[in-house]
């Protein structure tokens, strides 16, 4: 019986060992490789010291061997955490002290940065890479080092690991309002219930190509992943380049038959515009499933007149979610200029209005959105008042006494029993895709001994949902390319903003804070 994600890998290695599993670039694996070699990782992890349930971190570069660190993790009983490989070292060193990782799969190319994430904190006391017989580097001082070698003696046959569907199964780092990241803990039933769901409602193929666009530490990542393995079809992980040159995509989807893509409406958007798309591309192409914002209707539209022959679906719902509502799109009419909705609820899931006065709000009025159902997390790492805030009992009451997730989005239920998105009731925005909370931003700016003040704001963009621009008092006289220098040693690349404008002062409300409306009024927002 299927109930843990590596599951998935071991019935289609079984079915069909010899099918490719997942493509990159010019490399390949095929299903029985890929349960031979996640099971020998397995047995290594095990025999450096991993039990259930404890973590383990992968920061390597998205590959065949990243796929393989997945399943092997999973397969030890353990839950794996994805870095970004991308992020500064003092970000992950806090991820990896928050949930205590002791061993990280890592790639030869990121050598240079153990000894820093040591230096910074990190509890790590065993490095494995995964993607090199030989490593020319030494372990910072206290941490073991292992090569690709030490999986091969290990026997093949995945190890006697029990564990039940609530067992955790991965935990997503998102921003965090209180200037760190937060831990998003999903077991693995919140997962395959997603999972399942995505394989029955689109009809996931064994010959289906499904493209992997997002990076690992993005939760668009788990459809792609899991729901090629349990259909046995094949999963094409798309090259960085590809992000960056929309032609890239283009080519990208003719050049591997992609039939299913996900991914954020940024770059499906970018694809229309600059793709050089004249119509009739893609005949491989049967399904575009697209998250994370809200797609501009009028690109939406020219992609779907471009690609008559492929269905459209959106799909919605927060990391604490994984995806709660869907949406299939129908022909939109040129004269539509409203975002489309966010749907109505995937199986086992149960999605509803709360008025501001708790009531459950009727067809067109709005409320926030709550969530129920066996897709909703199991809580945030390490973090029991964020979890009692975030999981709450049913504010309907009745017989109901599971969990609801309170998702902080503002939704109005249509006629048709479609809910649509309105905003947030927080300042936590989405920018190409990504959930970026403005507070961890300024938490960067005050961290420089020049800031005096600084407030963050998002600029509503079309083409990729909100651009960051940031109001800033200095003392002295700071450059911004400084200020820019100084973020990106504390947060990701898509969080620095975009627009800077230097004030002597900000403005302030009555009761002292930073009055964020006479900002907007001024011509910021």
């Amino acid at each position: 019986m299927r109930y843990l994600l590596h599951h998935l890998l071991s019935e289609s290695a079984q079915a069909h060992p010899d099918t490719i599993a997942v493509v990159d670039g010019e490399r390949s694996i095929t299903y029985g490789e890929l349960e031979h070699r996640s099971n020998q990782l397995a047995r290594l992890l095990i025999e450096l010291g991993i039990h259930r349930g404890d973590r383990v971190g992968l920061y390597l570069e998205k590959s065949l061997e990243s796929i393989i660190g997945i399943y092997g993790v999973l397969k030890a009983g353990a839950a794996y955490v994805p870095f970004d490989p991308h992020a500064p070292t003092g970000r992950l060193a806090y991820i990896a002290g928050n949930c205590g990782i002791r061993v990280l799969l890592t790639g030869a190319e990121k050598a240079t940065s153990w000894a820093e994430l040591k230096r910074a904190g990190a509890p790590i006391e065993v490095l494995v890479v995964l993607n090199a017989d030989r490593v020319d580097a030494d372990p910072p001082r206290g941490t073991r080092l292992y090569d690709r070698t030490a999986t091969a003696g290990h026997i093949d046959g995945a190890p006697a690991v029990s564990g039940i569907g609530l067992d955790l199964a991965y935990i997503l780092y998102t921003s965090g309002s209180t200037g760190v990241p937060k831990g998003v803990m999903l077991s693995h039933q919140n997962a395959l219930t997603f999972v399942d769901w995505t394989v029955d409602e689109f009809e996931v193929r064994p010959d289906d190509r499904l493209s992997n666009h997002a990076p690992l530490h993005f939760d668009l990542s788990i459809l792609d992943i899991f729901a090629a393995a349990e259909a046995g079809a094949r999963v094409v992980l798309v090259p960085a380049a590809a992000s960056v040159f929309p032609v890239e995509v283009a080519r990208f989807i003719e050049r591997n038959e992609i039939t299913i893509w996900y991914s954020v409406p940024s770059i499906l958007s970018t694809l229309v515009r600059h793709g050089g798309l004249a119509g009739g591309e893609f005949p491989s192409l049967r399904t575009i499933l697209f998250a994370g914002e809200v797609f501009p209707t009028k690109y939406l539209r020219r992609l779907m007149n471009l690609l008559p022959h492929v269905e459209f679906a959106n799909l919605y719902g927060p990391t604490e979610t994984n995806v709660c509502t869907y949406y299939r799109v129908p022909p939109i009419p040129e004269e539509q200029t409203e975002a489309i909705p966010i749907g109505r609820a995937i199986a086992d899931v149960e999605v509803f209005a709360v008025t501001d006065d708790g009531r459950m709000a009727a067809p067109g009025e709005e409320g926030e959105l709550y969530v129920r159902g066996s897709t909703v997390m199991l809580g945030y790492w390490g973090d029991p008042e964020r979890t009692a805030r975030g999981l709450i009992p049913n504010p309907i009451g009745g017989e109901l006494h599971d969990p609801v997730y309170r998702t902080g989005d503002l939704v109005r239920e249509d006629p048709d029993g479609n809910y649509r998105f309105f905003g947030r009731r927080d300042a936590q925005i989405k920018s190409r895709g990504y959930r970026i909370e403005l507070g961890e931003i300024e938490g960067a700016l005050y961290a420089h001994p020049a800031v005096v003040e600084c407030a963050v704001t998002a600029i509503p963009d079309e083409l990729i949902t909100n651009r960051i621009k940031v109001y800033v008092v200095t003392r002295g006289s700071v450059q911004q390319a400084e200020l820019i220098r100084f973020c990106s040693d504390r947060i990701p690349r898509y969080m620095i903003p975009e627009l800077w404008e230097f004030r002597e002062v900000l403005p302030k409300t009555s009761t002292g804070k930073v009055d964020r409306q006479a900002l907007a009024m001024s011509g910021g927002v």
